[in-house]
């Protein structure tokens, strides 16, 4: 855009909110007379815009996006919450989160404009809910032996209050908010399977509670119930999961940054993560939960290594058992849409399996839509050692219960490897329509047991800011062995699923 237009959205927040002063031009280039005179003045008057070494504005020539996120952050500092409207703050807000990677790239943590917002629109101490509503209509056929994987309970059609979540917040200070997530519904409710999200719903959980404040030097402090989840925080998955991590916990949280160098300690307990071999039915609690995150972010890469420990208290089936997992981690964007990124697992778990030492590795190919112009696309290699523990092999599936091609590592020899490739493109016509296509494969390297595969096609409507619906089919196919003697699947389960989503 040209510059011109670009300091205009800043003009439209900050100029009822700045106090009355004289608008004087500092900029050669721009005349007096001109119809941008008195909005760029005023812009350089409150240290939002600064033009060029030379004295010039420049405003006839392209903004890059770099210098339209600089103008950004400098007008959320000087912003006055008390004059400007929701509407102007409802800007500022979306302007934080389209230039959120430019932001980053300039050290300018969104997460903290993000904050400063909240704080802006409303006052110091205000009380804020928002929520969400998910309901799913799923039509589900099975041609070989009727399971219906698709829905729980062998159930051929089902309609389900997929999703109700509310989240809560309190800002206290400008340093400390609380934070609360309610779930009930199918998804992560805690409800057994066949139960979640039919007729009257019965089982819920508060399943995020804490405090978030910043200590002395810095040192940003978080206590309570909180999610571990360093793949999604470094944008290492798209579709539904991590290959370990997502989890939450009770503990405490600490995190500290050194310009683009990050570090992140949890101490923890009452883990919500389950790995579970089939012979020890839950571990979830009966451990103590230590991880560290290290992490070093430049303009066009980042890289880190992360470690977990779980040292359980000896009463998991009488077993003293320890897990820990590390992983190293990297990325590098060619463009600001083309970038190539990985991380690479390995575990050594005491009194699971004996003793393992399983491997875990993926790398991934993530192309925006602005490269491409017509589709984004998501190229993603994986591999796995099936004695790897903590996978969570649902990973690659359409989400929500659905069936997944991962279903029968659960039969796979745990001396094998499972080998992954996952494909998705998804398209964004317009502000209403969207759509996707979507492609994953299995190959299990065990004996008598069937690639799987699964694919998968979605439209999606924005019917209004709030109000989405989405139409969606999907197949997977276990092949036609599939070691049933040991529980495994075989055969074709598809699904067409409309879903109905409500943000509030």
């Amino acid at each position: 855009m040209k510059k011109f237009m670009a300091v205009m959205a800043m003009v439209a927040i900050v100029a009822f909110a700045a106090p009355a002063l004289a608008a004087t031009n500092p900029f050669m280039d721009v005349p007096q007379g001109h119809w941008a005179y008195d909005a760029v003045g005023l812009l350089a008057s409150r240290g939002i815009v600064s033009g060029y070494p030379d004295g010039s504005f420049k405003g006839p020539q392209p903004a890059t996006r770099y210098e339209v996120a600089s103008i950004v952050a400098r007008a959320l500092v000087a912003i006055d919450a008390d004059k400007a409207s929701k509407q102007d703050l409802e800007l500022l807000k979306k302007l934080v989160m389209e230039f959120k990677d430019e932001l980053d790239a300039l050290g300018v943590k969104v997460d903290k404009l993000d904050k400063r917002v909240a704080v802006l629109e409303d006052g110091i101490g205000g009380w804020k809910i928002r929520g969400n509503f998910r309901f799913d209509a799923k039509f589900s056929s099975d041609t070989d032996n009727g399971n219906y994987n698709y829905n729980e309970n062998g159930l051929k059609n089902d309609f389900e209050k997929e999703r109700f979540r509310l989240f809560l917040t309190k800002t206290i200070d400008e340093n400390t908010y609380f934070y609360a997530q309610y779930r009930t519904g199918a998804s992560a409710s805690g409800a057994p399977a066949g139960r979640d999200g039919r007729g009257d719903l019965q089982n819920m959980r508060w399943s995020h509670l804490f405090v978030n404040t910043k200590l002395p030097y810095d040192i940003n402090f978080r206590v309570g119930r909180f999610a571990v989840d360093f793949e999604g925080d470094y944008g290492l998955y798209d579709d539904w999961d991590a290959i370990f991590g997502d989890y939450r916990i009770d503990g405490f949280q600490l995190s500290k940054n050194w310009g683009n160098f990050k570090a992140t300690a949890v101490i923890g307990r009452n883990g919500a993560f389950d790995v579970a071999d089939g012979t020890i039915a839950n571990v979830r609690g009966n451990a103590m939960n230590y991880a560290l995150d290290l992490s070093y972010k430049a303009e066009r890469w980042f890289l880190g290594g992360t470690g977990y420990w779980w040292k359980y208290d000896g009463i998991v089936d009488g077993l003293d058992a320890d897990i820990n997992t590390y992983a190293v981690y990297a990325g590098f964007n060619f463009t600001p849409a083309i970038g190539l990124k990985g991380i690479y697992y390995w575990q050594d778990a005491d009194g699971f399996y004996g003793d393992t030492d399983g491997k875990a590795w993926k790398a991934i190919l993530d192309v925006k839509q602005d490269a491409l112009k017509f589709t984004s696309l998501w190229v993603e290699y994986s591999q796995q050692d099936n004695d790897f523990l903590g996978a969570l092999n649902d990973r690659y599936s359409l989400g929500d219960n659905a069936d997944f091609a991962g279903r029968n590592i659960a039969v796979a020899d745990p001396a094998g490897r499972t080998k992954w490739w996952f494909v998705k493109a998804a398209q964004k016509w317009n502000a209403k329509w969207s759509s996707f296509i979507r492609y994953a494969h299995a190959d299990f390297d065990t004996a008598g047991l069937d690639d799987a595969t699964e694919w998968g096609v979605g439209i999606g409507y924005q019917y209004t800011p709030a109000i989405y619906f989405e139409l969606a089919y999907d197949q997977v196919d276990h092949g036609d062995s599939a070691l049933l003697n040991l529980g495994g699947e075989r055969g074709k389960d598809h699904v067409v699923r409309f879903r109905t989503n409500v943000n509030f």
